[in-house]
């Protein structure tokens, strides 16, 4: 009878041990808790089995007994290991749910199975990296904010001290103190507008427009600045281009930025143009220029917002760095996209798309 029931118990802690250890391997949490299940099910009915045997054979209540209290034992042992094993899973993906929430920007979860875990710590891990962008996003903004906001307002206090101290009359800082002001007042603005379209409050009114009509106003608008610097500024527009559903302000500020820096960039005696062509259910406007080109860093950053490629560039002598990140906002709020790359003759090409009207 004694060796029945020690055979008992170590049958129990070895069907125990062999179960877990299988149950663990299963691929999803859901296989594992149907695996329990079907255990737990299929214990009662051999210890039920076994026990009949032993009373119609041998006639030992205390037999009958010992098997299903080592039947009960296994159940319940499989369960607490599963259950426990599943629990320290859960428990890594919480550690680092917490350090996140406490501040740890680079806390991430660990956890690679089962399927199911495995996906939401993916997903957490993700989440985490799209947070940590987030903040230093926002740290770069005020960083270079607060550089672009220091120097009219220094410059601005100097005129004013210098007034204030009989250096100077205010009628020989007007021009300087109004174009300073303008200076801050075109970053603030731009400031506001990529808020808008950070936080998806950018009203866009869609409505009918034909291309070559932005096109020729943005044009002419700039045309005086281009003999300025001896640049050729020129359209290339074919007949019965189709129109295209856009808000024409935002195109037309669009446009506006990327023949400035496109002009800002071709030496004198080169040429910039604008061509646009239909694409598919999509017009492409190109803005193309004979300059200097891009580098490999340019064509994937320059579309973020205060990247400059030479760091040395300051509002006086360039601007903020908002204007391509603002065209690109205000291009994707109309369901398009933005690029650049360099031509194969010299200079760069930068496009970007709108639906044509007929695929509203």
């Amino acid at each position: 009878m004694i060796e029945f029931g020690l055979l008992a118990a170590a049958a129990t802690i070895l069907v125990s041990g062999v179960t877990i250890a299988v149950f663990r391997r299963l691929p999803t949490l859901r296989l594992q808790l149907a695996a329990l299940a079907i255990f737990a099910c299929a214990v009662p009915l051999t210890a039920v089995t076994v026990g009949g045997f032993v009373m119609f054979e041998m006639h030992k209540d205390f037999m009958i007994l010992t098997v299903l209290v080592g039947s009960a034992a296994s159940c319940l042992a499989v369960a607490l290991l599963l259950a426990r094993s599943i629990v320290a899973r859960v428990s890594t993906m919480e550690r680092a749910a917490s350090r996140l929430a406490a501040g740890d920007l680079g806390a991430r979860s660990a956890v690679t199975d089962p399927r199911e875990l495995a996906t939401l710590s993916a997903s957490f891990n993700q989440m985490a990296e799209s947070i940590e962008e987030l903040f230093d996003a926002r740290r770069q903004l005020v960083a270079w904010a607060s550089h672009d906001l220091r120097t009219p307002l220094a410059s601005i206090q100097a005129m004013l001290e210098a007034v204030e101290d009989d250096l100077a009359s205010p009628e020989d800082y007007l021009p300087a103190l109004r174009e300073q002001t303008a200076i801050l007042a075109s970053l603030t603005n731009d400031l506001f507008e990529l808020a808008c379209i950070d936080a998806g409050t950018l009203t866009v009114e869609l409505r009918e427009t034909s291309i070559p009509e932005l096109v020729n106003s943005c044009v002419r608008s700039l045309s005086a600045e281009a003999a300025a610097r001896g640049v050729q500024l020129e359209t290339r527009l074919r007949d019965g281009l189709p129109p295209v559903n856009c808000a024409p302000e935002h195109v037309q500020r669009v446009l506006l930025n990327l023949l400035t820096n496109a002009l800002r960039y071709t030496p004198s005696d080169g040429s910039v143009a604008v061509a646009a062509e239909p694409v598919g259910s999509e017009l492409h406007v190109v803005v193309e220029d004979s300059g200097i080109g891009l580098s490999a860093d340019a064509t994937q950053r320059m579309f973020e917002r205060f990247w400059r490629e030479d760091p040395s560039r300051t509002r006086a002598n360039g601007n903020a760095g908002l204007g391509l990140a603002i065209a690109r906002g205000l291009v994707e709020a109309h369901g398009g996209r933005v690029w650049a790359e360099n031509r194969s003759e010299g200079g760069a090409r930068v496009a970007f798309s709108l639906p044509l009207a007929t695929a509203r």
